[in-house]
């Protein structure tokens, strides 16, 4: 099991952990409820120095972005970031992504779900035929995410880069804490705001960053948090979370993906969606909530009033902010118009819930 450069961080402050895509992560140190509200309310800080960072370079690196991943790449310039996914041979999904354009046309950098980085590296590196000088930097990237409507206003004495007018999807480099060449991206997965930084361990850069992050921020309610409470607020938000909400026999379309789906440029299983699109998905990624008590889990069945299986949960929980069981699943599309009456399958129990629009908080 690997552990990230704050490991030792986690361990000190007694932190509830766990293996997680190959690392040892913290799941909750005050408890998720807790740590949840912290977010919301004020801010906190996660360490997801798990996820996957990949360099793309040269002449033809946009060439090989747009034909791998699903959203437009020309669209965002120096400074900008795009949602994205790359689909697979059949219109499933590889994994969806986080593409930050550092020099337009040239130089970019991916950013991958920590349980893929092997599979995302194997398949973009299959389709690059046109020499993109191609780095897989994640096992020297830090990336500490710092969340909440405080976040950028107690990072902020931190660096003489303005991140309080940081718009969403953006990003600048800059000195962050003494440390060089820092990325600060507004490109979080919560919903509450904030950035997220990324850098290179060096000259004992972590614990410099870590330190003075807490140091200021330690007397205005900063609070550590786990993938526990990550997990609780990107539902919250309706946000698909890879190998439960979407994975490799999901389409973008049926998960609720069209809109970073542009069929103006050629890409991977392109006349696959193409024609999924012109003939209607079948079933489609909803979110629900509960109308009567319980918490929906992954894998539970979704049925009709009748008691017919018409789907299956993907992402469920008891919702700290709403005080109700919430969800996404998928559903036949006969039942996925807002308001449908579900009934979630909880221990041979039909209980009572309905479509709704996310965000749920």
């Amino acid at each position: 099991m690997k552990n990230t450069p704050f490991t030792q961080k986690h361990l000190a402050l007694g932190a509830k952990m766990a293996e997680f895509a190959g690392y040892n992560m913290p799941i909750s140190y005050t408890g998720i409820n807790d740590e949840h509200a912290a977010v919301r309310k004020n801010a906190g800080v996660f360490d997801v120095s798990h996820m996957g960072e990949f360099m793309l370079k040269g002449e033809n690196a946009l060439d090989l972005i747009q034909r791998v991943t699903t959203n437009d790449a020309s669209k965002i310039t120096n400074g900008q970031a795009q949602y994205s996914c790359l689909p697979n041979n059949e219109g499933g999904i590889v994994d969806d992504l986080i593409v930050y354009c550092i020099e337009q046309n040239k130089v970019y950098m991916l950013v991958v779900n920590a349980s893929n980085i092997e599979k995302d590296w194997n398949w973009i590196s299959s389709h690059n035929t046109k020499g993109v000088d191609m780095e897989n930097i994640s096992e020297r990237t830090c990336l500490l995410a710092i969340q909440g409507p405080n976040a950028t206003k107690i990072l902020q004495p931190l660096t003489d880069t303005d991140i309080m007018n940081l718009k969403y999807y953006t990003f600048v480099r800059g000195t962050f804490a003494g440390v060089e060449n820092v990325i600060i991206s507004a490109t979080g997965y919560t919903g509450s705001g904030g950035v997220e930084i990324y850098f290179e361990d060096k000259d004992g850069a972590a614990d410099k960053i870590w330190e003075a992050i807490f140091a200021t921020g330690g007397p205005q309610g900063l609070k550590p948090i786990g993938l526990g409470a990550r997990d609780t607020l990107r539902l919250e938000m309706g946000y698909c979370l890879y190998g439960m909400d979407i994975n490799d026999t999901t389409s973008p379309l049926e998960g609720g993906l069209g809109w970073i789906t542009k069929f103006t440029k050629d890409f991977t299983a392109r006349e696959i969606l193409e024609k999924q699109k012109a003939a209607g998905v079948t079933r489609k990624l909803v979110g629900f909530e509960m109308l009567e008590r319980g918490i929906p889990r992954h894998d539970y069945l979704i049925k009709d009033a009748e008691g017919n299986t018409i789907g299956k949960v993907t992402s469920g929980t008891q919702a700290p902010s709403l005080n109700k069981g919430i969800g996404l699943g998928y559903v036949s599309t006969a039942h996925a118009a807002m308001d449908s009456e579900i009934y979630i399958d909880i221990r041979n129990s039909l209980v009572k819930a309905k479509v709704v629009k996310a965000p749920f908080a």
